[in-house]
């Protein structure tokens, strides 16, 4: 069983036990989250619209988070002196998926 979820605004196929990178969930390390699904595959079932997706749960918890690579830019316009130096670093969470639970009726 395999599940397709919605996190930070882009989706991921997961599985139990997997480890996955997501953007900042902004919860402590060893607490549980709720994401949602978006598609639900179990053996030759896929459930894919709300009503069938109205009870799925996927459960994760918060292992840890890290810092993506530092990305850095540099704009220039010349005979003007305007010069900007930028910088971005993502922050991420590292989650482990704990459980998908798919009600018996569904």
């Amino acid at each position: 069983m395999y599940a397709v979820i919605r996190s930070g605004g882009k989706q991921e196929r997961v599985a139990e036990g997997q480890q996955l990178r997501v953007e900042l969930l902004g919860r402590s390390t060893g607490e549980d989250v709720e994401l949602a699904p978006v598609l639900v595959v179990d053996e030759d079932r896929v459930l894919a619209t709300p009503e069938e997706l109205a009870g799925v749960v996927v459960s994760a918890r918060v292992i840890g988070a890290e810092l993506g690579p530092k990305i850095r830019g540099f704009t220039y316009k010349p005979k003007s002196n305007n010069r900007r130096r930028w910088g971005h670093r993502q922050q991420y969470s590292t989650i482990e998926i704990t459980s998908i639970s798919v009600p018996a009726g569904s």
